[in-house]
């Protein structure tokens, strides 16, 4: 099949159309993208100024205890040293109970 130039003139009278929406196509991919990481940018910069939730801790306080042993484990240490003192020294003292204590209840006025 053979190109007439009456063909020729309809292909060439067009060139300029098809230059015109490849380049529109090409800038709006480029534009496309530069909208998308001004919004990846907007989310992270939203991200960076949220408050973030707390994790539940569990127990209260142990878990505090257990935390700041793990990164500081010379300070632990005397910690644990002075609660095994504390508890020793507890442990050491006679309690004396009085076996009538808490049986009765004075109601007199």
């Amino acid at each position: 099949m053979a190109i007439t130039p009456i063909d020729l003139q309809a292909v060439f009278s067009q060139v300029d159309k098809v230059g015109k929406t490849q380049a529109a196509v090409k800038e709006g991919q480029a534009l496309h993208q530069s909208i998308q990481g001004s919004q990846v940018q907007r989310k992270m910069e939203e991200q960076i100024q949220q408050v973030n939730e707390t994790q539940n801790t569990g127990e209260g306080t142990d878990k505090v205890n257990d935390h700041n042993k793990k990164h500081n484990p010379g300070s632990g240490n005397r910690q644990n040293r002075r609660d095994e003192e504390a508890e020793e020294t507890e442990e050491s003292k006679p309690v004396l109970r009085d076996p009538s204590l808490g049986n009765k209840i004075d109601i007199s006025l």
